[in-house]
């Protein structure tokens, strides 16, 4: 696909589903892969075993992407194990049910304090690893506002999720003289934990796929790879775009 040797690269979020899927896809390209997590200690282990089967320099370090203060320790640990970052992919996320009039202060605060805070807080820690070249990838949603998906009962996420296109596009363009590409990836239906219930409701998941013209959801890997190319040198002169990848659902 796209060569990566040689570049190390930082998933967060990158011990089960989505992230696991980039980690994998990553590595596989020949990147040394890092994954954060902040409490699926086995599983980070067992994505850095398969991580380094492919042949990856890898490790998991713990922290709470909402915390700044276990931010800058991350990578003051990535800082020690490799000296600097050639990528990130600022992936870890959260997610509640609640009508809107009934979405308390707390949900309200901890997904955006987990999806648009801690993303900005990382590339913020990553930049100063950085160097000409490197490349931040920001994971939202289909259902982040702007193109006419929109989703009951998620009105934080949403709104978090849409603050991660808007910063990316400002984030692009503060990062270009350091010569830091910044792009997003907005996923739509893609097989995670956070999709589990969605697949076991036969009703909610036919009204799902009845939007999707691939009538499927899409797979962790299937992101990994659109990661890939965003990250490669191929696509040095993408820079502050949104890249849907949702089973052709904005088109119908």
């Amino acid at each position: 696909m796209f060569s990566l040797k040689g570049k190390r690269a930082l998933v967060t979020g990158g011990s089960q589903g989505i992230g696991r899927g980039i980690a994998l896809s990553l590595a596989k390209q020949g990147a040394d892969v890092a994954i954060n997590y902040n409490s699926s200690t086995e599983k980070a282990a067992e994505v850095v075993v398969s991580l380094q089967e492919l042949g990856a320099d890898s490790f998991a370090v713990k922290a709470d992407v909402s915390s700044k203060a276990q931010i800058v320790k991350m990578f003051e640990t990535v800082r020690e194990k490799w000296g600097k970052l050639d990528i990130l992919v600022n992936n870890a996320g959260v997610l509640s049910y609640a009508p809107f009039e009934k979405i308390t202060e707390e949900q309200w605060d901890k997904v955006m304090d987990v999806n648009l805070k801690g993303q900005f807080l990382c590339s913020q820690q990553a930049v100063k690893l950085m160097s000409k070249g490197s490349k931040i990838v920001n994971i939202a949603s289909i259902a982040s506002g702007g193109v006419g998906v929109g989703v009951s009962n998620i009105a934080h996420y949403t709104a978090s999720k849409g603050g991660v296109v808007a910063l990316t596009e400002n984030m692009a363009v503060d990062l270009a003289e350091k010569g830091i590409n910044v792009n997003c990836i907005a996923p739509g239906a893609i097989r995670s934990n956070m999709t589990k219930g969605i697949e076991e409701d036969q009703k909610q998941m036919a009204g799902i796929l009845a939007r999707v013209p691939k009538k499927r959801i899409g797979e962790p890997k299937e992101i990994g790879a659109a990661v890939c190319f965003l990250v490669s040198d191929e696509a040095d002169y993408v820079d502050g775009t949104v890249l849907y990848v949702d089973g052709g659902w904005l088109a119908v």
